[in-house]
């Protein structure tokens, strides 16, 4: 399984430089799975660069996989993954719920740098 952390998930819907990284495995729905919380951040940032309709139009494609919702364990296990990675919250709900699924965690964002179960690709 994997999931694609919501700076992954803008590069692709940007057809960035990075996009080629993730665009096959945010493609494979069925492999996919999306925290609650990345469609919020990846909803909320696409609303304020191309607009509403823009912003509508990717979470119609975000919604095609499975997405999951942030449940206690999950927000306990954040909690110490933010103190012991230095994580902001939102990027340490990701990872816990990546590590609880035993999925791999897609990223371009440098604070996951390191960490066992993440594919990162620096920002180009």
């Amino acid at each position: 399984m994997n999931i694609v952390d919501s700076s992954a998930w803008m590069e692709y819907f940007k057809n960035s430089k990075n996009a080629e990284h993730f665009a096959k495995v945010i493609e494979d729905f069925d492999k996919l799975l999306i925290p609650s919380i990345v469609l919020y951040e990846v909803f909320k940032k696409l609303f304020q660069t191309v607009g509403e309709q823009g912003a509508i139009d990717a979470l119609g494609h975000m919604q095609m996989a499975k997405i999951i919702g942030v449940h206690s364990n999950a927000a306990l296990t954040a909690a110490k993954y933010s103190m012991d990675y230095k994580l902001a919250m939102a990027d340490a709900l990701i990872l816990a719920i990546a590590k609880q699924a035993k999925a791999t965690l897609w990223t371009q964002d440098a604070d996951f740098k390191g960490i066992d179960g993440v594919k990162y690709f620096k920002k180009k």
